[in-house]
């Protein structure tokens, strides 16, 4: 038997607000590389496929809850129209209401670079002011890698941000990427065999 398509809508990316304070920029980067490889069928069929889980909030915004590094390097690269999949409509609650519900589904992540957790008016209103945390850029690396699968556990790469946050020392990451990935993979070893 089929399983039915979900429904999708229609929406601006620039008018997407982001449920989470920051990605990795090198991520993002490489999610633009490899966006800017495909041509424009690919590009189609791409967005055909792809659609950002959101939760309609204030002023009948949509929070997505999910992709933030692909929807900003979409914007970066002008994309203007993506799907959306609503997973519910909030948008008769008051702004606190409205967080402390997204709180209690774990749709937002308001965590910052240093991975400290702040105010849900610490996360920015548009997905062009989400700031860098390399440490996002070097856990995104490991799943790539196979060292994780992509699961439905929300925030699952920032997880791992914070474990290598304690182990790897950021100027390290900033300097010499490649230096960091192979320490992370010492950093694993280590942790498993404690």
């Amino acid at each position: 038997m089929p399983h039915p398509a979900p429904q999708l809508i229609d929406a601006r990316l620039d008018k997407f607000h982001p449920t989470q304070i920051t990605v990795g920029k090198m991520e993002v980067a490489l999610k633009r590389k490899q966006w800017a490889e495909l041509g424009k069928k690919s590009h189609s069929a791409a967005l055909a496929s792809h659609w950002f889980p959101a939760v309609s909030g204030p002023e009948d915004q949509y929070y997505i809850v999910d992709h933030h590094h692909f929807g900003l390097a979409l914007l970066e690269e002008e994309v203007k129209t993506v799907s959306v999949m609503l997973l519910k409509d909030l948008s008769w609650l008051d702004p606190s209401t409205f967080w402390s519900v997204m709180n209690l589904h774990q749709w937002v992540h308001p965590y910052d670079s240093e991975g400290v957790r702040r105010d849900f008016a610490a996360v920015p209103y548009h997905l062009t002011h989400m700031h860098d945390d390399p440490y996002r850029s070097l856990a995104g690396e490991l799943r790539r890698a196979g060292g994780f699968a992509k699961d439905v556990t929300p925030f699952s790469e920032f997880l791992w941000a914070d474990f290598f946050r304690s182990h790897i020392q950021v100027s390290l990451i900033e300097q010499d990427f490649s230096k960091a990935l192979t320490l992370r993979k010492h950093v694993i070893c280590r942790a498993g065999a404690a």
